[in-house]
């Protein structure tokens, strides 16, 4: 469709080719049991491809049971978790959109309270409702704030596990129907701790310098890469900039990035922050629409690598012009989302792509159309 908005351009990545450029970012529900997914999240992901997203997250899912970020959050270490991301999966692909996960560990933050709780470290209230903690793992024995757990610095072995674990959870992933995998390397999780010199004070080959403090994300990517089909396509999220003049910089990700493509990671995934508490926008940044559309700008240009911006692109007319400028090749929406699970398919009329429901699925599609020929009182949805 070359006359079509960019937004609603097809992409392909590898072996696969997405029906537009809108892509739903994980979301923690923090509503899993013992890291299965329940009824709550096929609904929950289910009604954004239903909505007309091109690519559909599952949320961040942990590839062993002490990498959780709360006792609500969904894992991939047993194979008993499978069938619950099968579900998922394949509605997503029933629906049109590309099913994708991103596997994590949630490093020195894991075992924290669920938001609605408080959304720090676990207390005798958390206690008290069968959250108990555990020790967090990180590069190395820093907490993230004070008043936190202090982390159990990995060792050599224990990373070699850690490794072998994401490869298990990839392999499950794929078994489970998803087309995409995104690996975790930002907001202050167990990935990002080793490469922001906040949290890595290693001495040994994954600390100290730019090169030692990358190993870990390399080799779990080359891991990763490795047991993920050559046709599908690898992501890795980054935090771009930890908004610190002693953190992790921007000038950081480009080396990543490159050295991430020569691997076979296929897109980079530009958010920011997180190093040091629960946030996730780095510090001192303000917060305004598309405030980190320029880190997947700089990395675009610079690596010659795919990239997707995220972070407060909330309307079509601004997400088309992300993509139109060629700042990014792909479009992430999460808040939004949950405000107009239907954000893609509305986009759509709003850019005049489609007014006439043709796009939508057959269920609801013809309702609409007819309504909007029958009704005076209809107006179509702007932005």
């Amino acid at each position: 469709m070359p006359d079509a908005p960019k937004l609603f351009q097809p992409l392909t990545l590898r072996g696969i080719e997405t029906r537009n450029r809108i892509v739903i970012s994980p979301m923690c529900q923090y509503s899993a049991h013992d890291g299965h997914l329940e009824d709550w999240h096929l609904v929950h992901l289910g009604r954004f491809a239903i909505g007309g997203a091109g690519i559909v997250f599952t949320e961040a899912t942990a590839v062993q049971k002490g990498g959780r970020i709360t006792h609500g959050c969904p894992g991939l270490w047993s194979d008993t978790q499978i069938p619950g991301h099968t579900r998922v999966a394949q509605f997503a692909l029933r629906n049109g959109a590309i099913p994708a996960i991103q596997l994590g560990h949630a490093g020195r933050k894991a075992g924290m309270q669920r938001p609605w709780f408080g959304n720090g470290p676990l207390g005798e209230a958390d206690f008290a409702r069968g959250d108990m903690p555990w020790t967090p793992v990180g590069a190395s024995a820093i907490p993230v704030a004070e008043g936190w757990p202090v982390p159990h610095e990995l060792t050599m072995a224990e990373i070699g596990d850690l490794i072998a674990d994401f490869v298990s959870a990839t392999q499950r992933a794929r078994e489970a129907g998803y087309r995409i995998v995104e690996i975790h390397g930002a907001h202050g999780y167990l990935v990002h701790s080793f490469l922001s010199p906040l949290s890595n004070r290693r001495t040994d080959a994954y600390g100290g310098d730019l090169n030692g403090r990358m190993r870990l994300a390399l080799e779990i990517a080359e891991a990763v890469r490795a047991a993920w089909p050559e046709e599908l396509p690898l992501f890795f999220r980054t935090s771009a900039v930890d908004g610190s003049a002693e953190g992790w910089s921007l000038d950081d990700t480009v080396v990543l990035a490159r050295a991430l493509k020569a691997i076979g990671v296929d897109v980079m995934d530009c958010s920011s922050g997180g190093i040091a508490g629960p946030a996730t926008a780095a510090g001192g940044q303000k917060r305004q629409p598309g405030f980190q559309v320029p880190y997947a700008d700089r990395v675009r240009r610079e690596v010659g690598m795919t990239t997707m911006a995220v972070g407060l692109i909330t309307h079509p007319e601004q997400a088309e012009g992300i993509l139109a400028e060629g700042s990014a090749d792909l479009v992430a929406i999460a808040r939004e989302a949950l405000a107009d699970p239907m954000w893609a398919l509305n986009a759509a009329r709003a850019l005049g792509h489609d007014t006439t429901f043709s796009t939508w699925p057959e269920q609801s599609g013809w309702w609409l159309a007819g309504r909007e020929k029958t009704s005076k009182f209809y107006k179509p949805r702007t932005r």
